[in-house]
């Protein structure tokens, strides 16, 4: 119904957080007066100010403009000259920019998020010009030259936002494994093993953003420590007689000559891929089976349920496999031939290729895992397919080793580009897309 008997009511719906004070159903009512947004107690809508200390006391403000064509309220937004700003449909907004259905008003780039609706509704009374005219940024309470007390002092509006968005607990992290590398200095094994420690868990977390599921800490740690325990118990032992004393899988050391590349990789794929990325996944099928005997949320939270469970054990599994292995056995090796110098830089190039090493096969063998676990039906033919895959990857790699450099850099880049190429279609496949943080980095891009 339009003309001048009726009048557009509007509301504003917060989508995006809680804590504001109006209703339990976070709808605020807009009338002929103005709606001012923030944290101060005389705002008309009120946000929590211990949950939002990115919105600023008084952020912004949702003004009514009457129109003298037909008696019908259009609303405006009007920033405040906020700390962190106020955004329309994701663009920032300087000044004032008039409302239209479905338009989303957020209070800092990721702050708390309102959707603009209105409805025509039946209005007897005509009503007159009682608003003021389209506002400028000149009507805004404060002046747009002015310094509030968050833009002098930073850190106290900053709130969740600072461990969310600023990556506060890698800079701890950094800061507090800095104090311990010059804490050790003069001791070179207490040095190797901080200093790969840090690398790895870089590496281990670049590869967590980019998957973008939550996935608690002490799980990842523990699919790390239990391929750890794996490695120093006799189950170890059993490997290597299964892959490389009856199956042929035992194949000469680097330094040694070779009859051909075909039969070095034939021995690597079974001595080296299908042995090291079997045991590298007991601990994915260990959450897996454990997690079925458990109630919900933990059943969720700990077992392997899409590819991006799967990928995120199985590069935490590769974490500790190659600590172990490289701190246990070629650092040592290397550092009693040429010194310890060579011996951490073997350590750097080994753990700082995570990514494209045993992360990259261990991660892409998790992918198949976790897609087995999505679609049990056809569990035998992705896990054959996937098993297969991340073994020939692993095996091409040690091969390359016998041959050059040149050959290195194409299977390691082959490899890296496979976990990405996993990592992408498990966040199209997962069923909590919508709540991937990777993913709502990108779609807002």
């Amino acid at each position: 119904m339009t003309g001048k008997n009726a009048r557009h009511n509007a509301f504003l719906r917060l989508v995006s957080g809680n804590g504001a004070a109006f209703g339990s159903e976070s709808r605020y009512s807009l009338t002929s007066k103005e709606v001012v947004i923030g944290r101060d107690p005389s705002c008309q809508v009120v946000l929590d100010a211990m949950m939002y200390r990115m919105v600023s006391r008084r952020h912004a403000v949702v003004r009514p403009v009457a129109s003298s064509v037909d008696n019908t309220f259009s609303w405006v937004l009007c920033d405040l000259n906020s700390a962190n700003g106020t955004y329309l449909n994701g663009q920032r907004l300087y000044g004032c920019q008039e409302l239209h259905a479905g338009d989303r008003i957020s209070l800092g780039a990721d702050g708390p998020e309102f959707l603009f609706e209105y409805a025509v509704a039946p209005q007897p009374t005509v009503i007159t010009n009682q608003a003021s005219p389209l506002p400028s940024a000149k009507n805004s309470p404060q002046k747009p030259d002015s310094v509030s007390f968050t833009q002098l002092f930073p850190i106290i509006s900053t709130g969740k936002d600072l461990t969310r968005k600023a990556y506060l607990v890698p800079g701890i992290l950094t800061v507090v494994f800095v104090v311990l590398m010059f804490a050790t200095v003069g001791r070179p094994q207490a040095n190797q093993v901080i200093v790969a420690t840090y690398i790895a868990l870089a590496a281990y977390y670049f590869i967590y953003q980019l998957c973008g599921k939550p996935k608690p800490w002490w799980v990842l740690v523990g699919a790390a420590l239990t391929t750890t325990l794996i490695l120093l118990s006799p189950i170890l032992n059993l490997f290597i007689y299964i892959f490389r004393v009856v199956l042929p899988g035992d194949v000469p050391a680097v330094d040694q000559p070779v009859n051909s590349l075909t039969e070095l990789f034939v021995g690597y794929f079974f001595g080296a891929g299908l042995m090291e990325e079997l045991l590298k996944a007991l601990p994915i099928l260990a959450a897996y089976l454990i997690a079925l005997g458990l109630p919900s949320p933990w059943r969720e939270r700990i077992g392997i349920w899409e590819p991006l469970d799967g990928i995120l054990l199985g590069t935490a599994s590769a974490v500790g496999f190659t600590l172990l292995e490289t701190l246990g056995q070629y650092v040592p090796a290397a550092s009693i031939q040429a010194g310890t110098d060579v011996g951490l830089q073997v350590l750097i190039a080994r753990i700082l290729g995570l990514p494209a090493g045993h992360m990259a096969y261990s991660g892409y063998l998790g992918y198949f895992i976790g897609l087995a676990a999505l679609k049990p039906r056809h569990a035998k033919q992705i896990l054959a397919v996937g098993y297969l895959s991340a073994a020939a990857l692993h095996a091409l790699w040690n091969t390359a080793g016998h041959s050059n450099n040149l050959l290195l850099v194409v299977v390691g880049v082959l490899s890296y580009a496979f976990l990405m190429a996993a990592i992408l279609k498990a966040r199209a496949l997962s069923p909590t897309r919508s709540q991937n943080f990777a993913t709502r980095f990108l779609d807002n891009k």
